[in-house]
C-alpha cells in the first residue's frame, strides 16, 4: 500500500514537472516565431517630414542609351521621316529586349532625320526635348517632341524573394517600389544597411542606407537611377540568433520527449 502511495507521489510529481516543460516550451516556441522585416523603425507617432524629397532628378543621357523619339507636329508627312527613322535593337544577354529606337553611339551622338549627327549625352530629356523642337522649325511646323529613355534598367540582388533586373520608365522610382517588385525581402534581410551602387561616369558610388530611419524618406538615395545597383545584406546577427534559437527548440522538445518517455515507462511498470 505504502509503495503504490509512493508511486502515485512521484507520478504526480513528474506530471506537474512535464505540465510545466510543456507550458516553457509552448512559450520559447512563440517566442522563436520568425518577425518580418520591418522599416522606418524610428516613427512612433504621426509625423509630417519638414524636409522636401528632391522630386526633380532627371537622368542624364549617356553612351549606349536608346531613345524613343516621337515627332508630331502640321506636317504630318514629314513627322514620319523621323518617327520611322529608329532602328531595330536587341538585347544584350542581360536585359533582353527588342525594341526600335535611337542608339546612341560611342561619341554620344544619334543620326536623327533632318538634322543630321546631334551630340546628345549629358543632356537631360529635358533639355533634347527643347533643343529637337528648336532644331526642328526650320522642316516641320510647330514641332511637339516626346522623348524616353528605352533600355533604364536597375539590378536588385540580395536577400530579395525574386533577385531580378528591373526595367524602369521613369526618374521617381522608390527603393520601397524596387522592394515591392522583388516580392518583398526576405526575413534575414539587413534593412538597416542596404548598399546602392551608382555609376558617376568615371567612378562608382557606393551608399549605405538605413531604411529604418525616417530621414532616408528625405534623402536623395530615395529613388534610384538608371543602371544603378540595389544589394540587400544579410543579417548575420538575425542568421546567429535564429540558429540558437533553433539549437534551443532542439533542447526543449528533446527534453519533452524524454519525460513524456518517463511517465510511459511509469505507466508501464504500473501496470
Amino acid at each position: 500500500m505504502n509503495s503504490t502511495k509512493k508511486y502515485c507521489q512521484i507520478n504526480n510529481y513528474i506530471n506537474k514537472r512535464l505540465f510545466y516543460i510543456l507550458i516553457i516550451s509552448v512559450f520559447v516556441s512563440s517566442c522563436f516565431t520568425s518577425k518580418n522585416t520591418s522599416f522606418l523603425n524610428d516613427f512612433t507617432t504621426d509625423t509630417i517630414i519638414q524636409k522636401n524629397i528632391v522630386y526633380n532628378i532627371e537622368t542624364k543621357i549617356c553612351k549606349s542609351d536608346i531613345l524613343g523619339i516621337n515627332v508630331s507636329s502640321l506636317n504630318s508627312e514629314m513627322d514620319l521621316g523621323i518617327n520611322n527613322a529608329s532602328k531595330s535593337i536587341s538585347g544584350n544577354g542581360v536585359n533582353d529586349f527588342s525594341t526600335n529606337g535611337y542608339l546612341i553611339n560611342d561619341k554620344g551622338e544619334i543620326n536623327i532625320h533632318y538634322l543630321g549627327f546631334i551630340y546628345v549625352e549629358g543632356l537631360t530629356l529635358n533639355e533634347l526635348t527643347k533643343k529637337l523642337e528648336r532644331d526642328l522649325i526650320p522642316y516641320l511646323r510647330e514641332p511637339i517632341v516626346s522623348i524616353q529613355i528605352l533600355n533604364k534598367k536597375i539590378t536588385i540582388i540580395g536577400q530579395v524573394i525574386t533577385p531580378r533586373i528591373m526595367s524602369i520608365k521613369n526618374d521617381q522610382v522608390s527603393v520601397f517600389d524596387v522592394i515591392a517588385s522583388c516580392g518583398n525581402l526576405k526575413d534575414d534581410a539587413d534593412t538597416k544597411d542596404v548598399i546602392i551602387i551608382r555609376d558617376s561616369g568615371s567612378s562608382k558610388i557606393v551608399k549605405h542606407v538605413n531604411l529604418q530611419n525616417h530621414s532616408f524618406l528625405s534623402s536623395p538615395w530615395f529613388y534610384v537611377k538608371s543602371d544603378d545597383i540595389v544589394y540587400f545584406k544579410k543579417d548575420t546577427n538575425k542568421f546567429d540568433k535564429d540558429i540558437r534559437k533553433r539549437e534551443l527548440q532542439t533542447v526543449v522538445s528533446l527534453a519533452t520527449s524524454i519525460f513524456s518517455l518517463g511517465i510511459l515507462v511509469l505507466n508501464l511498470i504500473k501496470k
